[in-house]
């Protein structure tokens, strides 16, 4: 599953980034980024069946999009999307024990202000919150039981720069910092309220148009002030 996931994404990708050239626009009103991600939990945990029992949450390496529109021209609302596998081991008195991996689906939503550009860099910083579904637990150390999270929200926080390749692409670098807790159980085995606080850290490749250069529209666009 983690495959076609990570397929899924890819194609989807591609698949909006392989526009004509000449449809790249740094006035228009979308931007289109690939990118590849690192996703490093700050996890803690209180887990139920020990008092010095801790968890840590795996960092992983994915591939995301994100899917910009410019209400003005530093105006923006971003979704970041992507799917991420990740395994939980316990700490302290549960050190090296398997507590299950888990699959999640977490974007985030922020409002963003773009910097006008300097020299082809342009800088941008943004709130706003993610939210994570979690599924498909796998089977843990604790007597054989699936882990379970509970879906989440959290506030998160954003800066990064679009730098200027030509013809609408740009190199893009991101870092987000989200503040999120979920409760986790292993059916009756324990239960666990955990602290995941990701940092979020992203380097990719976008694309700005118009959309309407790409599927058409009746009238022309109006450019952004």
């Amino acid at each position: 599953m983690q495959r076609e996931a990570i397929g899924v994404l890819l194609a989807l990708g591609l698949s909006i980034t392989a526009a004509p050239a000449g449809a790249g626009n740094y006035g228009g009103d979308t931007l289109v980024r690939v990118q590849g991600t690192v996703v490093v939990p700050d996890s803690s945990a209180k887990v139920n069946i020990d008092p010095a029992a801790d968890a840590d949450v795996s960092t992983e390496v994915i591939p995301t999009l994100t899917l910009t529109h410019f209400f003005t021209k530093n105006v923006a609302a971003e979704l970041f999307c992507c799917f991420a596998r990740f395994e939980a081991e316990g700490r302290g008195s549960l050190n090296g024990v398997d507590l299950g991996s888990f699959w999640a689906f977490p974007p985030i939503v922020t409002l963003q202000y773009h910097f006008d550009p300097v020299g082809g860099f342009k800088p941008y910083v943004g709130a706003g919150v993610q939210y994570i579904h979690y599924f498909d637990g796998g089977k843990s150390d604790l007597g054989g039981a699936k882990i379970k999270l509970d879906d989440s929200w959290g506030f998160a926080l954003q800066a990064g720069v679009d730098v200027e390749l030509g013809q609408g692409w740009y190199f893009n670098a991101d870092i987000k910092k989200v503040w999120l807790d979920t409760d986790v159980s292993w059916k009756d085995t324990a239960k666990a309220d955990v602290t995941v606080d990701p940092l979020i850290v992203s380097v990719g490749l976008g694309y700005r148009f118009n959309m309407s250069d790409i599927f058409g529209t009746r009238s022309a666009a109006v450019p952004l002030k």
